[in-house]
């Protein structure tokens, strides 16, 4: 695999080995939908252990970047709701297990903070599952307990679309946050020490949830909204109640969250779709926009957007609330540099020009992200973890 051109600085250099001594715990990556789209004869027929040509993932791509544990997105569209949801969230699963055990030299499922840490200490990444979508459990709580019980260590609350119980970034208010339906989520995630996951909820969801939490949330993949005004970002009100709350906000890599040129490219986009009668959260709204995207090129990111982001959050939350949740495999555009699972060195050599240290760049890698799994398991073992499990009951 051919080395990129930053390869040669002493900056990058000093990223591969201190990736090595604190590799990458990236909160999002969705391979396992990629697979399932993109592989005609099936996700079991492509050998990830090779160079795989129509992701951004892969078994090579990943050691070359350093990557040392992963949260690999059991994702299903928002379109798929009910039954149809939950089916297909374990039919993903289920393919994460069987990239596990084809793999087992190179990958092992991880269910806890020590799980993570003794895997990637034998040089394999540790492979951790996260729901994105409260339309994943369609409104059960016996289906979130059944989830975390096949390996599921997070959920997004929602996705590009409002459920029943809590409302979306992308989607028109209706619950006005969470429901009171959507704080027993929330506390239930938290008795059985799945980590709540606030990435693509509105920001009076993410102040609801902050409010029911008793332990350390997450954003999976969402950037800093003070830059880039995006309502997938995190506002600064919220980064800022981050410390109280000991969660991390993981910086993602989508141009149009850390790019206002993007995100501006982006708003066009979607007024297109509009103007065509196309829905441009679902895939198909985007696939029939092909021949505007064409004739309306893109602008790109740079490394430089990204670490604007990282660096904001720091100085917001501070340098223990700020990790890594790249997206790859979950957007078709990557800014400059950044196209693959192989490029995190690269941001880490911008960070190390920028004047952080190897101490903090080892909390961002994944020390922090560590200790807030471990304090979600520690939480699972305290006050509203001693209780029986919540009704199981759906909402409609």
């Amino acid at each position: 695999m051919a080395e990129p051109a930053v390869a040669a600085t002493a900056s990058y250099q000093s990223a591969r080995d201190l990736l090595r001594r604190s590799p990458i715990m990236d909160g999002h990556n969705d391979l396992p939908w990629a697979l399932r789209l993109g592989a005609p004869a099936g996700p079991a027929a492509v050998d990830i252990a090779a160079p795989v040509s129509f992701t951004q993932t892969d078994l090579p791509r990943l050691a070359t970047g350093g990557v040392g544990a992963q949260f690999w997105s059991v994702f299903v569209p928002a379109e798929l709701q009910g039954d149809a949801a939950v089916a297909t969230t374990l039919e993903q699963i289920d393919l994460v297990h069987q990239l596990i055990e084809r793999h087992p030299r190179s990958l092992e499922l991880a269910l806890t903070a020590t799980d993570v840490e003794r895997i990637m200490a034998a040089g394999k990444v540790a492979s951790l599952l996260g729901a994105e979508g409260g339309h994943s459990i369609a409104s059960s709580l016996g289906v979130l307990r059944a989830l975390h019980a096949l390996g599921v260590r997070y959920l997004t609350l929602t996705h590009s679309r409002n459920v029943p119980w809590a409302d979306s970034a992308t989607d028109e208010p209706a619950a006005g946050g969470l429901t009171e339906f959507g704080r027993e989520v929330v506390v239930e995630m938290q008795r059985i020490g799945m980590l709540v996951d606030l990435s693509h909820v509105a920001a009076t969801t993410m102040s609801d949830a902050l409010d029911a939490a008793s332990a350390p949330v997450i954003f999976s993949h969402s950037s800093a909204r003070a830059l880039t005004d995006h309502p997938r970002n995190v506002p600064d009100d919220i980064l800022e109640r981050l410390p109280a709350n000991g969660g991390v906000a993981m910086v993602t890599f989508v141009p149009a969250f850390v790019s206002a040129a993007c995100k501006d490219w982006d708003l066009s986009a979607a007024a297109e779709a509009e103007r065509r009668g196309l829905d441009y959260r679902s895939m198909a709204g985007r696939t029939g926009l092909a021949d505007w995207a064409a004739a309306n090129p893109a602008p790109i990111a740079t490394i430089g957007d990204v670490a604007d982001h990282i660096d904001h959050v720091r100085a917001v939350a501070g340098v223990d609330q700020v990790g890594i949740g790249g997206d790859f495999d979950g957007t078709d555009e990557l800014p400059a540099g950044l196209q693959d699972v192989s490029c995190y060195p690269a941001l880490f050599a911008e960070l190390l020009d920028r004047g952080w240290s190897e101490a903090d760049c080892g909390k961002l890698a994944c020390g922090n992200i560590l200790r807030v799994l471990r304090a979600a398991e520690a939480a699972a073992g305290t006050s509203t973890a001693g209780t029986a499990p919540a009704t199981t009951g759906a909402v409609s």
